[in-house]
């Protein structure tokens, strides 16, 4: 069961904006990591709004503004959680183009080999 929610307010000037609201009333803020290609982006913000609530703002970077499918996963850093994806889709794009779902497949694949990986070298 997820601890966080994440909604989507709004992608305006190369700024995706969403709220982050935490289940628990700890009031500590979450640490927030959002990748593209498995790359850490930098310069992503997380303000607290109150009431277990934070403002979160990831720029988007100009080389994600190219032809092709660029998914963007929102995670909870200590759980590993997936919280949300955004994509972009630039250049010719098909009516009910499904690169962008396959994308988010591959790149979530990805991420549960690497936690697979990962415990498995912990338990042995």
């Amino acid at each position: 069961m997820s601890t966080y929610t994440l909604t989507k307010t709004r992608l305006f000037e190369g700024v995706w904006d969403g709220v982050l609201t935490s289940k628990s009333s700890d009031g500590i803020a979450p640490t927030i990591e959002v990748t593209l290609l498995e790359k850490l982006l930098d310069h992503v913000t997380l303000i607290e709004n109150g009431d277990n609530r934070w403002i979160l703002r990831i720029p988007i970077p100009s080389t994600a503004i190219a032809d092709g499918v660029h998914t963007f996963l929102i995670r909870e850093k200590s759980s590993g959680e997936t919280l949300e994806s955004f994509s972009i889709i630039a250049g010719e794009a098909v009516a009910e183009d499904i690169r962008a779902e396959m994308d988010l497949l591959r790149a979530e694949l990805d991420m549960l080999k690497r936690a697979f990986r990962r415990h498995c070298v912990e338990t042995t």
